[in-house]
């Protein structure tokens, strides 16, 4: 198929993002590399737009989503609107982006150019597809910032990498190469940096010559084993509200940003081990964990 030259969609005024299609496929980019392609809520409230528009116009097969530049495909919430505190709605347009990529009835494929770390992490992994230049990172970061990804970023993760690494990957918020994520099943293949848009429109094309309906219907299929997630995802989004607002969260956070190692102690709920936990003075201000050396 010839691929034909990519057209910016008319009828937008996007400021974070950039939409495009050629026939056949859309195109979404978050246009922020300044910031590591992270977003705000005025990103997400794009994205939903667009990728709305790729989900309803019966022209479009399969979707594109990728990040501009690079240095990153995305790298989650942007950390200034964090560190000021985010707005009213934000966890419901993160949900909203992530059921649209999901459940949208075509393949959404993430071309990932360097970083997809946090929530870029997770929007990569709920893409159908995920192609990466040799040059990508992949890892979370919420335990570390006072955050966390609630019901589809764990569970979908589990799902692809299985419960072990899942766990390990949320835990110790390690880095990982994109022949690592290979390896674990996170992407689907890596190629040079300079090979990557030209790989994500070959397997584009490709999809774009089997029956719509089709794929649709296997779309479908794969994601109706995994329709309990919805329900883990309100209940879970309702706790990370409120533990954006609690003193823990506020208490990484700020250790974040001014490069400090948090008091993890001081958080450690007492009441469940009160021997292991129970702290007593020491001459001078320095405390020791009874048990402990």
């Amino acid at each position: 198929m010839t691929k034909g030259r990519w057209r910016k969609v008319p009828g937008f005024d996007f400021q974070d993002i950039l939409y495009e299609k050629r026939p056949g496929v859309a195109r979404i980019t978050i246009n922020r590399p300044e910031a590591y392609n992270a977003f705000t809520t005025s990103t997400q409230d794009e994205l939903i737009e667009a990728f709305e528009d790729a989900a309803s116009d019966a022209t479009v097969g399969v979707v594109v989503f990728t990040g501009a530049g690079d240095k990153a495909f995305c790298t989650g919430g942007d950390a200034k609107e964090a560190k000021a505190g985010y707005r009213k709605g934000m966890l419901e347009k993160d949900l909203m982006v992530k059921t649209l990529i999901r459940e949208m009835p075509k393949p959404v494929v993430a071309a990932v150019n360097g970083y997809a770390i946090g929530g870029g992490q997770v929007y990569q992994q709920l893409c159908d597809l995920s192609i990466a230049s040799e040059n990508a990172v992949f890892g979370q970061v919420g335990p570390l910032v006072g955050s966390f990804d609630p019901g589809l970023g764990v569970i979908d993760l589990m799902m692809a990498v299985g419960e072990k690494k899942a766990r390990e990957i949320w835990y110790l918020c390690r880095r990982y190469t994109a022949q690592q994520a290979l390896e674990m099943g996170l992407v689907n293949k890596v190629v040079p940096a300079d090979k990557l848009e030209e790989e994500t429109d070959n397997w584009c094309d490709e999809i774009l010559e089997k029956s719509p309906g089709a794929i649709a219907g296997v779309k479908a299929c794969f994601n109706a084993a995994t329709t309990y997630m919805r329900g883990i995802e309100t209940v879970s989004a309702q706790y990370l509200w409120k533990y954006y607002a609690s003193e823990e969260a506020e208490h990484w956070k700020n250790a974040f940003w001014k490069k400090q190692k948090p008091d993890w102690q001081k958080f450690r709920r007492k009441e469940t081990f009160p021997e292991v936990y129970e702290v007593r003075k020491r001459k001078g201000p320095e405390r020791v964990i009874k048990g402990g050396k």
